[in-house]
């Protein structure tokens, strides 16, 4: 059995995660990890998932954890997966990233520390939102110019980040199918009297209520007609399903880093 280590592991995500791993008969939970001054630290992790006692309490060492552990599963905050992963790099562990909101800065310093270990990194892990991103290339690629094109996001209301990085990564899958630049023509708002639609810009919006999971849509306008492709997630466990199937992928392959494209072999 791999042996799984949740970090984030209070964590809306990772109570999720720390259930899920239970109940595989693939994985096993070798440690529960949270930030240092988090109110969970010392509980039972099956416990405060609501799981059952599972003899693993949360702890702030991940150095300790990484004794036993194969994999980290990392659903944190930017600056706690960095440093999670410098310790994973120091163990030569694997880890499966699904943190997001990282800046350019620490997606470099990311990419740069998955060079040595393992490592799976993608801002969802749902299996349906990465045949997703290939069908929409296409449809992109073949709609051309003349489809005015438009990304909806819409999250719970506790969400930090916005767009969701599920959105930007649709964004730069689209942009990308059409040869465009998003840094150039990516709209994240509009208001006041903005004048006629740039034509080539690719419009990402924000929606935050209640307790959204998380809906994608991508809209190509044209001229007589309209496409709309959406994703609904209604339960996090999609994505934690997601990334343990990453972790029982990842711990088989070479330093380097991937993502779930490559997990569900879509490249």
């Amino acid at each position: 059995m791999i042996k799984v280590v949740v970090a984030g592991a209070a964590g809306r995500m990772g109570c999720r995660l720390v259930s899920l791993v239970r109940d595989s008969t693939a994985l096993m939970l070798a440690g529960a990890l949270e930030g240092k001054d988090h109110p969970a630290l010392g509980e039972d992790a099956g416990e405060f998932a609501g799981s059952g006692h599972a003899g693993i309490p949360i702890t702030a060492d991940l150095s300790a954890l990484m004794e036993r552990g194969e994999v980290v599963v990392d659903f944190s905050s930017p600056e706690a997966t960095l440093d999670h992963m410098r310790t994973v790099v120091r163990s030569r562990r694997a880890a499966v990233i699904g943190t997001t909101g990282l800046s350019i800065g620490q997606l470099d310093e990311l990419k740069t520390l998955a060079q040595h270990i393992p490592c799976v990194f993608s801002p969802n892990m749902s299996v349906g939102i990465n045949l997703l991103y290939k069908v929409i290339g296409e449809m992109a690629k073949t709609l051309g110019d003349d489809y005015d094109i438009e990304v909806i996001e819409a999250h719970h209301r506790l969400k930090k980040d916005a767009p969701s990085g599920t959105a930007l990564k649709i964004a730069e899958v689209l942009a990308r199918s059409v040869n465009r630049d998003l840094n150039q023509v990516g709209v994240y708002a509009r208001k006041g009297l903005i004048g006629e639609r740039i034509k080539g810009e690719i419009g990402i919006q924000t929606i935050r209520a209640g307790d959204i999971v998380g809906d994608h849509t991508i809209l190509f306008g044209g001229m007589g007609e309209r496409i709309e492709v959406t994703h609904r997630a209604s339960s996090r466990d999609t994505f934690a399903r997601g990334a343990l199937r990453a972790a029982r992928w990842v711990v088989r392959q070479p330093p380097g880093l991937y993502d779930m494209m490559d997990v569900l072999s879509l490249r």
